[in-house]
């Protein structure tokens, strides 16, 4: 049986804040268990629902360094899904209403965590031939077990994995209070491990010093071994190269089946949208108060509202946009300026404009029942779910070709095949032309669109293929 450990921030149910927790929550527990014995480790959060924390079992309470300090890590279980998930808490680190706060503490509590996830290994007995570390968080895992652990028998064996979600974050601090904090050796603190721009950096190290790294599209894991999209990591990826491969997430295709999901007015399958998308649609526009008709072209916009997604290109956009009859319909908070930018839309364009800035599952699935198109014009993507489950739905995405949605939309005008519309060029004008395009097809010729939305319908983008690729990944390190 071969022994993997999970590491992350986050995993959902418990606790998700997008598609890291989104991940975690899924695949592990699609990997074969006849296989593998898998599990997984997170903080436990004071923030984490109640009615999770009556379900944890109490194993065992361990006292451990952190630097010169000593700390106390409580550990607890549960079993979900098939998966056992471990719990490691402590309540002066994880405290408090978000898992995530301010930058200079949450480097103090992740590594923290990082250091404590390894510790526990010992007390349990459990030695996994992987630990499969997910973004800055958990990067000092595999710092550490090459800085500290790997003079210890127990611990030599260990193999680990990186895997990148959004390379953007990576966990900077002062390079006196990183050592301060993890009392690891002086040469850990090189170009060739933490060091970078005179800082420390535990992305970095955890790139330096994992035997394998991953991220989560085959297209962002050639851009980010460029300057345009490094953040500043672009040589140590190349020089990691022939380590790096890019595998593209899934999606949990029982939580998102337009078949059997409760959220829709009427449910559908790929021989049946045709009839069934319409009442959807309909009931998008009675829910959200927005006028009924068939004829609206209706965009949806499923996401976090920040630089990253693109959405400073809709300043260039608005009023050629609503040249057409489009009705928009956006789920999402973050930046007050692209709260603002879709709040005076609304005020703008009343019968045309609905924006829900706070997050709900289920809302997410009205739209992408009811939307004809979903727009992601992302400045840059690593993989990106809301395309994933878009094209689940139906609901035809409008993406810019970068990173994921370069790798899983194939664009009209572009493939034989397509799925959605996209453009490359990073500019307002290039995304206009890509939504009139779509309209175009939608209102000019309904059996194309059909089409359209059949194939990505068809399209499978489930964990069960991109899990087989982590399978050889993991079967290649312990051989």
């Amino acid at each position: 049986m071969k022994r993997i450990l999970y590491a992350a921030a986050e995993c959902g149910p418990f606790i998700k804040t997008g598609g890291l927790g989104s991940v975690l929550a899924s695949l592990p527990g699609e990997l074969d268990k006849d296989q593998y014995d898998v599990r997984v480790v997170i903080p436990g959060y004071e923030c984490i629902d109640q009615s999770w924390k009556d379900q944890m079992e109490y194993v065992l309470t361990f006292h451990m360094m952190l630097g010169w300090r000593e700390q106390t890590a409580v550990l607890k279980k549960m079993v979900h899904e098939g998966v056992v998930i471990y719990f490691i808490e402590n309540p002066y680190y994880f405290c408090g209403d978000s898992p995530y706060g301010d930058i200079s503490a949450d480097v103090e509590k992740f590594t923290f965590f990082c250091k404590a996830a390894l510790e526990m290994l010992a007390y349990l007995k459990f030695e996994p031939d992987i630990i499969h570390c997910h973004d800055w968080q958990s990067a000092m895992i595999p710092v550490f077990l090459k800085g500290m652990f790997s003079h210890d028998p127990f611990y030599s064996r260990i193999k680990t994995i990186m895997t990148i979600h959004n390379l953007k974050f990576q966990g900077w601090s002062d390079m006196g209070r990183m050592k301060d904090i993890t009392g690891l050796p002086d040469e850990m603190f090189g170009f060739d491990c933490l060091e970078s721009f005179g800082q420390a950096n535990m992305l970095k190290g955890g790139l330096s010093c994992a035997d394998k790294i991953t991220t989560v599209s085959k297209t962002y894991a050639e851009e980010i071994k460029e300057p345009e999209y490094g953040e500043n990591l672009d040589p140590v990826l190349r020089y990691r190269a022939g380590d790096l491969s890019g595998i593209v997430n899934g999606i949990d295709y029982k939580v998102y089946n337009p078949a059997k999901d409760p959220a829709l007015k009427v449910r559908y399958g790929v021989k049946s949208f045709a009839s069934a998308r319409p009442a959807n649609k309909a009931e998008l526009q009675r829910r959200t108060g927005l006028p009924e008709g068939e004829e609206y072209f209706t965009l949806g916009i499923v996401s976090r509202l920040t630089d990253q997604k693109g959405f400073d290109l809709f300043s260039d956009i608005m009023k050629e946009m609503f040249d057409m009859p489009v009705q928009l319909y956006v789920l999402g908070g973050g930046q007050k300026e692209y709260e603002q930018l879709f709040r005076k839309a609304a005020e703008d364009y009343p019968d045309r404009v609905y924006l829900q800035t706070a997050y709900t599952d289920e809302m997410a699935k009205v739209i992408y029942g009811g939307c004809d198109a979903v727009l992601m014009p992302s400045r840059f993507e690593p993989c990106g779910l809301c395309q994933l489950m878009s094209l689940r739905y139906g609901a035809v995405p409008v993406v810019r070709e970068t990173g994921g949605l370069k790798d899983t939309v194939a664009v009209f005008g572009e493939s034989d095949k397509p799925t959605g519309f996209g453009f490359t060029d990073y500019q307002g004008s290039a995304f206009a032309s890509a939504i009139s395009q779509a309209y175009r097809v939608f209102t000019e010729d309904k059996e194309l669109w059909n089409e359209i939305i059949a194939r990505g319908m068809r399209k499978n983008y489930s964990w069960k293929s991109s899990c087989r690729k982590y399978e050889r990944i993991y079967d290649q390190l312990i051989h």
